[in-house]
């Protein structure tokens, strides 16, 4: 299993998030554990810049050749950048999770609840396979 990196949070979705300590606008992607799962990924969605988006919205999704999986918005707030880059190369979400397979950013609008540390989304991913 891929190392899941301790200066990121993350969701039950198996999202991830970056910039929470720093400011409001957070970077989200797939974790490497769900890219694992998925497969070989060939085609992504992402939400529309500018969109406004609610915590728990399915705003996008991921297809592989196993399955398709929807994005959800981890927080609620604007969509202020989508990383095109992954729309025109997927195989980024799997070659790289947690750096050039980004998938959107958000200006957060309101609080981030219901995120997991490091320690508890690696809690939760150990009990599945």
């Amino acid at each position: 299993m891929s190392s899941i990196p301790d200066d990121l949070h993350y969701t039950k979705e198996h999202e991830w998030i970056s910039g929470l300590d720093d400011g409001l606008t957070l970077t989200v992607g797939i974790t490497a554990y769900a890219a694992e799962a998925l497969g070989d990924v060939v085609y992504v969605q992402v939400p529309e810049v500018g969109s406004t988006v609610s915590a728990g919205d399915a705003i996008g999704e991921v297809e592989s050749t196993k399955s398709v999986s929807d994005i959800f918005a981890p927080v609620g707030g604007e969509i202020v950048e989508v990383n095109q880059a992954v729309v025109d190369d997927p195989s980024l979400v799997n070659s790289d999770s947690y750096g050039e397979g980004w998938l959107f950013r958000v200006r957060l609008e309101g609080d981030a609840d219901d995120l997991l540390s490091a320690e508890e989304y690696t809690a939760l991913t150990s009990g599945e396979s």
